[in-house]
């Protein structure tokens, strides 16, 4: 049956107008097959007869399936009940050492205006999947599902394992990732732009401090929002050596922020520019315990609930313990996640934490 199915499909194709696909791939176009998604009516069709990409889309299909069950559905639900005014608010969301994640950023947040994501991981080239060598696509795909595996597995990024998997390969960089995650999130990508920022924080076209893309998106709801992705050293001395993503940040004003498996860098202080950065510019922040460390909270100033359970860090951060967060779980009641958040895979062994300013 699947070889008939193959069969006519070529056929379909061969009887189809000569320049019918003589147009090129819009980023949607490529973002869809990065996806392992529908592109039957694009330039991109006859290259997703490739038995390599039709691996790639059932493979993706059934991951992207039991990911909505398990988490973004009761992420949804759980935003809808305890993030109500947040999730709404059209605020920008600042999301520092997210990587690639604009997944779970949206999922939290569906109506941000604008998204800033930042990492270490450079932003690659614009994907152009019809302009890859011979023979290419195949590995491609393959490492491109390895780089998502522990997303979709854990909820969060192995920052290491990424790095290789993207590096290695013709679809290199954040942006082949950003793709898939916007499109299977129902999204349409209209535009996408490689930026850059001098040092102010202004959008240059040369001799760029910071580089980082633009992508313009209209959302399932039918609402354009827009997505920046900076690679940028959040750390202290990084900032004082160039200060264009903060900088840019602060142009945007105070808005909503996110944190997830973040390394318990804001713990250390070398960060504490970053940290601060999102306590001064947060009217919400949503996070785990590697995020912003719950002592930092003023408690005359901000109201913070908890959820879930406080297990102490995974064993690469075991030295992370904070004890005052500890009793917080252990004297009160906090409501259960029915999700996985952070570096703790299962829902009941994951905290999270909603701080919000009096």
């Amino acid at each position: 049956m699947k070889q008939l199915t193959f069969f006519l499909t070529h056929l379909v194709l061969l009887l189809l107008p000569a320049g019918s696909f003589a147009q090129e791939p819009t980023p949607n176009d490529e973002a869809r097959f990065l996806a392992g998604l529908p592109v039957r009516d694009t330039p991109l069709a006859t290259l997703s007869l490739d038995r390599a990409w039709v691996a790639h889309a059932t493979e993706f299909d059934t991951a992207w399936k039991t990911l909505d069950a398990r988490q973004l559905a009761k992420i949804r639900e759980w935003s809808a009940q305890f993030l109500t005014e947040a999730a709404a608010s059209q605020d920008p969301l600042f999301y520092f050492f997210s990587g690639p994640d604009i997944l779970y950023a949206q999922t939290f947040f569906p109506n941000a205006s604008t998204y800033v994501l930042c990492g270490l991981e450079p932003v690659g080239e614009i994907p152009a999947v019809e302009k890859l060598p011979k023979g290419a696509l195949a590995p491609a795909l393959v490492n491109l599902r390895k780089a998502l595996n522990s997303v979709l597995s854990f909820s969060f990024f192995i920052t290491k394992e990424m790095k290789v998997d993207l590096n290695h390969t013709e679809l290199s960089g954040t942006l082949p990732v950003l793709y898939v995650f916007l499109e299977r999130a129902g999204s349409h990508i209209d535009s996408v732009e490689l930026v850059g920022l001098d040092k102010t924080g202004a959008f240059v076209s040369e001799k760029a401090a910071t580089h980082g893309v633009k992508i313009l998106f209209t959302a399932a709801g039918g609402k354009q929002q827009t997505l920046y992705y900076f690679s940028s050293d959040l750390s202290n001395d990084g900032i004082k050596a160039n200060p264009a993503f903060e900088k840019f940040c602060e142009s945007l004003g105070t808005g909503r922020s996110f944190v997830k498996a973040a390394s318990y860098l804001m713990h250390m202080s070398y960060f504490s520019a970053a940290r601060d950065f999102l306590l001064e510019h947060s009217r919400t922040i949503v996070e785990d315990d590697s995020g912003i460390p719950f002592k930092d909270f003023d408690r005359v100033k901000w109201t913070v609930r908890i959820f879930g359970s406080y297990r102490a860090p995974i064993d690469l951060f075991k030295e992370k313990v904070q004890p005052d967060l500890a009793d917080l779980y252990r004297t009160t009641h906090p409501a259960p996640l029915g999700f996985s958040f952070g570096y703790r895979w299962h829902p009941s062994d994951s905290c999270l934490l909603l701080a919000v300013p009096k």
